[in-house]
């Protein structure tokens, strides 16, 4: 693994000197730092976190004063963590183009060695830098958003806050096989960029239908892949740090849920929370909530079960069959931790024989299917192989939507 120190400033000392006044059990006592003495040893690190003070994209904005969301991670009690090490933070370049590419080349580098970044922004746009680096290392990948509204901006507008999904949408080549956004205000987004996603066989999730099915927040973070999450989609009263913020939204208690879902995901290889304007976090509250999250996805990385796609022998199958006596959808539900999966079938270039792939799921969708409906995850799924050539051509062993 090269070195990538030369790309981040070492930590403010205040956040480790009373180190040794800690608990034993306390994460700051056990995650490696990047220390004006010291770079963390990756060797065996699983998960590297680090943050990039880059908001020209955005109207949240740079402060120069330590991160606080570290205090208060740093302080939580946590038992049998995994390795875990802080890089510190991110230096910015003259220009932006340069400090996206090292955002890029680190995020690769850190995916190519199996080390999970968890990237804490800075503008929303940096998530364009860590799909660049997926599509470097040619991996297809599924992209899962959490946001009050579409990105989507104008045609002509350059890389911004406000733009940023447009650019990942007509990236060229295309490595976003299916896209999933959560809790968007319907107030706030247009019915013509819904019908374009839905219509591309993206899957936009507003709020509402977010909170009053919950749960199935469970295997869309088993379908992904990248995981950004901005912050103005929380409500002003737990997450007042930025500009952007609304009086509705998700609370905390959901935000830290959404969180550990995708730390149990065996799929989640990447994770951003992005536009904490600390200038405006006078009271630390937004800081302390976000350093709850993360401590959310931390519990709950340390339970994956290792089920990227099922195991056959160890899940029961249930066949649903429709009434046209034609079709049928395959079920799969582990007997180790009761997750479920269905089967899509679609044809691999040189191959006759229908290959299956498999997409998690809920139990709600195998309920679905037995009243005669094919489950929307499905459906979507199954176009994808349809209505384009390019996946003909993919190799889905490392897709695992």
């Amino acid at each position: 693994m090269q070195s990538i120190q030369s790309f981040f400033l070492p930590l403010n000392y205040s956040l480790y000197a009373n180190i040794e006044k800690w608990e034993t059990t306390q994460i700051g006592r056990t995650i490696d730092v990047y220390t004006e003495s010291s770079f963390p040893d990756l060797k065996f690190a699983e998960i590297a976190i680090f943050n990039v003070p880059e908001y020209e994209g955005s109207k949240n904005s740079f402060s120069d004063s330590d991160c606080k969301i570290r205090a208060f991670f740093y302080s939580f009690h946590q038992s049998n963590l995994p390795k875990i090490v802080d890089l510190g933070v991110l230096k910015i370049m003259p220009t932006r183009k340069e400090s996206f590419a090292i955002i890029e080349n680190v995020c690769m580098d850190l995916l190519n060695n199996g080390i999970i970044p968890i990237i804490i922004g800075g503008g929303h746009d940096i998530s364009y830098a860590i799909y660049k680096a997926y599509a470097k290392l040619e991996k297809h990948i599924n992209l899962t958003v959490v946001d009050k509204k579409f990105d989507l901006g104008l045609e002509n507008d350059n890389l911004a806050s406000f733009s940023h999904l447009s650019k990942i949408i007509s990236y060229k080549p295309s490595y976003l096989f299916h896209y999933t956004h959560l809790a968007f205000h319907s107030y706030l987004v247009s019915h013509i960029a819904i019908d374009m996603l839905n219509a591309m066989n993206f899957d936009p999730i507003r709020l509402g239908d977010l909170k009053e099915n919950f749960n199935e927040v469970e295997p869309i973070m088993r379908n992904t892949d990248l995981f950004c999450f901005d912050i103005t989609s929380i409500q002003h009263a737990y997450a007042a740090a930025n500009i952007y913020s609304s009086p509705n939204g998700l609370s905390g208690e959901e935000a830290c849920k959404i969180m550990r879902y995708a730390g149990v995901s065996d799929k989640v290889s990447a994770v951003g929370l992005f536009e904490y304007n600390q200038n405006l976090d006078l009271n630390s509250q937004t800081a302390y909530l976000l350093a709850e999250m993360l401590w959310y996805f931390i519990d709950g990385y340390k339970i994956r079960k290792n089920e990227l796609n099922p195991n056959i022998k160890n899940c029961t199958k249930y066949t649903v069959a429709f009434e046209d006596g034609k079709n049928e959808i395959a079920f799969y539900k582990s007997q180790n931790s009761g997750r479920w999966w269905m089967g899509v079938p679609f044809q691999k270039q040189g191959i006759k024989k229908n290959q299956t792939y498999y997409v998690a799921c809920s139990y709600r969708d195998y309920e679905i299917a037995n009243q005669g409906e094919i489950p929307e995850r499905w459906v979507k799924t199954f176009n994808k192989f349809m209505l384009t050539t390019v996946y003909l051509c993919l190799d889905f062993n490392d897709l695992s939507y």
